[in-house]
């Protein structure tokens, strides 16, 4: 449901796509009403987005494009810098450089990393954090997770590694049910060429120390070789380019990996999991 709310924080893009939006309606001498009947919503719909008290959704900037964008492109140009802007905002450049990415190394500790959550298992994650989120926020959270697993079938190919500490694996969201379908996602993405997932065990070492004790880091190389590692940490973010520091977070990384089951014995302990390998 579209709040008053939104029209005094709108973006600029927010601002910006419900002008052009109005100018072109109008151009095209539509009435609200109209223009929503051809692009599939009500008139209403049509009004929240040009007083800016609803943001645009992906599938309404794409009917809008094909209705009365005119051949300009703005519509389909604005739909990945609409998209960014529903993520939290201290996350909003790791984004664009995950979709980018040649190769991304990842380590997580705490939960499945976004990029191989179902939707299930994301909207109980967000939904039980804090601060509480309104049901609208937690379903524009949900929804923009879940487009970036783009990067999956995007080419030219990217190339991703996931290390997932077991802890993160064995921690319950949401139900048993939404587990094991995670589980199986999870699964299913480790089989893909392009994609390797690894487990990092509870007993890694004598007594479970291991050189990933201090939390999660995710490594980045851009399309233009640049290597970067980017961490958060309570909705905290910092995004390293520093050669030093790239350098020492990337050997940490490896002797991860080393402390880490191989893939092969990984797939098999999560399908053990998700209940498919007895």
């Amino acid at each position: 449901m579209a709040k008053a709310d939104n029209k005094a924080t709108a973006s600029g893009v927010t601002r910006l796509v419900a002008r052009l939006a109005r100018a072109l309606r109008e151009r095209e001498k539509l009435t609200q009403t109209a223009l929503g009947e051809k692009l599939g919503y009500t008139g209403s719909a049509i009004s929240a987005l040009e007083t800016c008290a609803q943001p645009p959704s992906d599938e309404m900037l794409v009917a809008l494009e094909q209705t009365i964008g005119g051949g300009l492109g703005v519509f389909e140009e604005a739909r990945e810098w609409v998209r960014l802007e529903k993520f939290p905002q201290h996350f909003q450049d790791f984004a664009l450089l995950e979709e980018q990415a040649l190769t991304l190394c990842l380590f997580e500790t705490q939960a499945i990393y976004g990029l191989f959550q179902t939707e299930s298992y994301a909207r109980a994650l967000i939904a039980g954090g804090f601060p509480v989120l309104s049901d609208q926020r937690v379903e524009e959270l949900v929804g923009a997770r879940m487009a970036r697993a783009a990067i999956f079938d995007r080419e030219p190919v990217a190339l991703i590694e996931l290390i997932l500490d077991e802890a993160a694996l064995r921690r319950g969201i949401g139900s048993e049910a939404i587990m094991r379908g995670q589980y199986r996602r999870l699964a299913e993405l480790a089989q893909r060429r392009n994609v390797s997932v690894q487990v990092l065990p509870l007993d890694v070492g004598f007594s479970g120390e291991h050189a990933g004790m201090r939390g999660g880091m995710y490594l980045v190389e851009t399309p233009k070789h640049e290597r970067l590692v980017y961490m958060e940490t309570q909705g905290e973010s910092m995004l390293l380019s520093a050669p030093p520091k790239v350098s020492m977070y990337s050997q940490r990384y490896a002797k991860i990996r080393a402390q880490a089951m191989g893939p092969r014995e990984s797939l098999v302990f999560i399908e053990k999991l998700a209940g498919e390998n007895p």
